[in-house]
């Protein structure tokens, strides 16, 4: 998967291969657009986008395909703007082709056209027992529907990122084996599934599954594979085709990433204190690195700490931090404390004021929850508006293009405020422009809390808000 950003226009592109009897092998590009990175028109329905696409593929002897077309965005209605997708299969023969692809909003006169090259390779799935890539789905569903998101009777938007936060709890894959028939004895062929941990190669066993298939010139898997208790860290998904023997033919594998705050309960009394972990945490400052968990803990998790707190027992605390980090990460809880400790004493250090811890603030909460922001725009003078930062992420978990604004409507301590965010869970301020600039603004209406508010010289909060 690559991102590709120019100026406004941002989308992410990734690539697959398939087979098929009839035409050969093929590949599907799938592009997936940052809707908000785009401008719409009014249509009597709602709103909609259009984005010029130009795909190539070729070699250094010549073009083998190439395809220009306008894409429209589905209606959004109600100024509600999700991120929209596009497939483009083609047949192509094996081999090592480069791939380029150039977007443009139609609807933007200022925005340029956004290239990128990803190299494509393809492999011959025709002779022998072969595997498909493994297509990872947002969602997947039946249909017999006739277009590039459908194939063997389901219809698959795919997922162009292979992170997993705690949020998500399966992943829909397709796949197909292709030439199972041609495995000696029986009817049937054997699908190995396994999950392996990509540091320490170390397989989980409760994730390895066998079904067996009938065999077939082409056989459709889909499968929904449960990660609710698959705890944080990088990962292998594997499946390889074996016959009744045992003896493998072909294997495909997806690598991920997973994060997961799982509601375990450990026992703190029969918890055995770690050395290291705990000579990284000096007793003077115990309770600042169990208060520094709250940023990234679930509600309840936050009463346990609050309550720990309250007790002022030592020991209790060091336990606390050491099995937080123990089911947060269970493959290694003592790298990941370190990791969230270096970040803790990085806000501290920028975002930390004459009343609060730097974990405390607005901006460190987001900083510690969300991780580095992509882009950051500061604006310390403006004629109306108070000194405030716009902090962009191109991703957050399942969300693309999500933004912060923090404001400092006291003009000291550094005390900047979460003013809006249009990320899930986050404070949501319509009204959020006329609070920026409420030095020298009268309140709008409730219905439209802007209408006041006049455009001045250098008050470009809004436009560099939308811009990102």
């Amino acid at each position: 998967m690559i991102f590709i950003s120019f100026g406004q226009l941002k989308a992410y592109m990734d690539t697959k291969q398939f087979y098929d009897p009839a035409i050969g092998n093929y590949a599907e590009i799938y592009m997936q657009f940052v809707s908000s990175s785009l401008k719409y028109e009014g249509k009597e329905n709602g709103l909609q986008g259009k984005v010029a696409v130009r795909l190539t593929v070729s070699d250094n002897d010549s073009i083998h395909f190439s395809d220009l077309y306008l894409l429209e965005s589905p209606l959004m209605k109600d100024s509600i703007v999700e991120d929209f997708y596009d497939v483009v299969r083609f047949s192509i023969r094996p081999g090592t082709y480069k791939l380029k692809v150039e977007l443009s909003d139609v609807l933007n006169e200022k925005s340029k056209a956004i290239q990128a090259e990803s190299d494509l390779t393809i492999g011959d799935l025709s002779n022998g027992v072969s595997i498909s890539n493994l297509e990872i789905a947002e969602f997947a569903r039946r249909s017999n529907d006739n277009n590039n998101f459908c194939k063997s009777g389901f219809y698959i938007l795919p997922r162009l990122t292979n992170y997993y936060p705690s949020e998500l709890n399966k992943i829909p894959v397709y796949f197909e084996v292709y030439n199972s028939n041609s495995i000696p004895l029986d009817s049937q062929f054997v699908l190995k599934q396994q999950i392996i941990n990509s540091e320490t190669k170390e397989e989980l066993i409760d994730f390895e599954i066998f079904s067996k298939h009938t065999k077939g010139s082409v056989v459709p898997i889909i499968r929904g594979i449960d990660i609710s208790t698959l705890p944080s860290g990088k990962y292998d998904l594997i499946f390889t085709v074996l016959d009744r023997s045992r003896k493998e033919y072909q294997s495909q594998s997806y690598n991920f990433e997973r994060t997961n705050l799982m509601d375990q309960n450990i026992n703190m009394e029969n918890l055995v204190l770690d050395p290291a972990f705990q000579q990284s945490i000096t007793n003077d400052s115990i309770e600042f690195y169990l208060e520094s968990l709250i940023p990234i803990a679930k509600q309840n998790e936050i009463l346990n700490i609050i309550s720990t707190l309250k007790s002022k027992n030592e020991e209790k605390s060091r336990k606390h931090i050491q099995a937080f980090w123990v089911k947060t990460n269970e493959i290694n809880p003592y790298e990941a404390w370190i990791s969230y400790k270096q970040q803790v004493q990085f806000v501290q250090k920028l975002y930390s004021n004459n009343f609060q811890d730097g974990y405390e603030t607005d901006r460190g909460r987001v900083y510690l929850k969300y991780g580095a922001p992509t882009t950051v725009v500061q604006k310390e003078t403006s004629p109306s508006e108070y000194p405030y930062e716009i902090w962009q992420y191109n991703k957050i978990g399942i969300f693309s293009n999500k933004r912060f604004i923090f404001y400092n409507p006291d003009l000291v301590n550094n005390t900047y405020r979460l003013l809006h965010s249009d990320m899930l869970g986050e404070i949501k301020n319509q009204g959020w422009q006329a609070a920026l600039s409420k030095r020298n603004t009268v309140n709008g209406s409730v219905d439209n809390p802007n209408m006041y508010n006049q455009d001045h010289f250098g008050g470009n909060s809004n436009d560099l808000f939308r811009q990102y």
